[in-house]
């Protein structure tokens, strides 16, 4: 199995986990304040994500240590792998299926899903490895379909 995909759905599962709460109209924020034991009235109670995603105060701390811990594992796993052909490799091969390299032969949305730049790919021999030898086997895997 992907190694990268292991870590992001572990991560999800525990963001899944999380008592987050997204609401687009009033009465689905009616709804998430409820399920919280909150009120309309309660918004010194929760704090915003942005984009509708909301949190409650008490848990902020805990949000804030969750992201950086998931930060720090993908940075472990990107050291930890000392030629690119392990994790990097698989970290590359998931993001271009996901951003569909084979449709666009453009590696920027799988560079911004990674927070990495194209120099930064490029100035890393690591990185540099991993990307190239993961386009191959997915060019490899469109052109068998």
């Amino acid at each position: 199995m992907n190694a990268y995909k292991q870590l992001k759905d572990k991560h999800q599962k525990e963001m899944d986990a999380f008592p987050l709460g997204a609401a687009f109209s009033k009465e689905q924020f009616e709804e998430m304040m409820r399920k919280w034991g909150l009120t309309v009235n309660d918004m010194d109670k929760i704090c915003s994500l942005g984009c509708g995603c909301f949190i409650r105060k008490s848990d902020k701390e805990h949000f804030h240590e969750m992201s950086a811990r998931f930060k720090k594992e993908m940075q472990d796993a990107i050291d930890a792998d000392r030629t690119g052909d392990g994790f990097i490799r698989d970290m590359f091969l998931y993001e271009l299926a996901n951003h569909e390299y084979c449709i666009t032969l453009d590696y920027e949305e799988t560079f911004d899903a990674l927070g990495l730049t194209e120099e930064q790919v490029a100035a890393d021999e690591r990185l540099l490895r991993g990307l190239l030898e993961a386009r191959e086997e997915y060019i490899k895997k469109c052109n068998d379909y």
